[in-house]
């Protein structure tokens, strides 16, 4: 055995329980919180970076809490995206004949809007995809005053849609 391997060992044996007992504090599984605390290791053994003895302990408890973090911040996601696959398999029942009601709609208020300037931003915005700084630009208007405008473009929209 190397006198690294010898070093890595007997980090792990001095510090293992600490740092399983953070991880079993952030992640409240057992087996994670072990996979996350071997993962550690397995790294420090691959890395060529030695861990000096008077700064171990903070180092490798900061380890296990970033690493922990990952973990977390990974549940997350993948719960989100469980959440949006879902949402993505449900069958719509809303009829089409509603979808075009509703189009219908929203296209008579937007050729409704006053003044005009605001159904120009909304088409600019929502159909051509512009920025509002791209707008502000092509109006000659601040970026401020291209987000007022769409602002009470949307709020006369919702008034036509919920009124109708």
């Amino acid at each position: 055995m190397t006198n690294r391997t010898q070093h890595i060992q007997t980090l792990f044996m001095r510090h293992y329980r600490q740092m399983y007992r953070l991880a079993i504090l952030f992640l409240h599984d057992d087996a994670e919180s072990k996979d996350v605390v071997h993962d550690i290791f397995a790294q420090l053994l691959a890395d060529s970076r030695d861990v000096r003895e008077d700064t171990a302990e903070a180092f490798l408890l900061t380890c296990v809490r970033n690493r922990c973090m990952n973990v977390i911040r990974n549940r997350k996601i993948q719960e989100r995206i469980a959440r949006l696959y879902m949402l993505d398999t449900d069958i719509d029942t809303t009829p089409a004949k509603h979808f075009a009601e509703e189009l219908d709609m929203l296209t008579e208020g937007i050729s409704r809007l006053t003044p005009p300037v605001c159904r120009e931003i909304i088409e600019l915005h929502f159909r051509d995809g512009h920025t509002f700084r791209d707008i502000a630009q092509q109006l000659g208007v601040s970026e401020t005053t291209v987000y007022k405008h769409l602002r009470n473009a949307l709020n006369q929209l919702r008034k036509h849609i919920n009124n109708d």
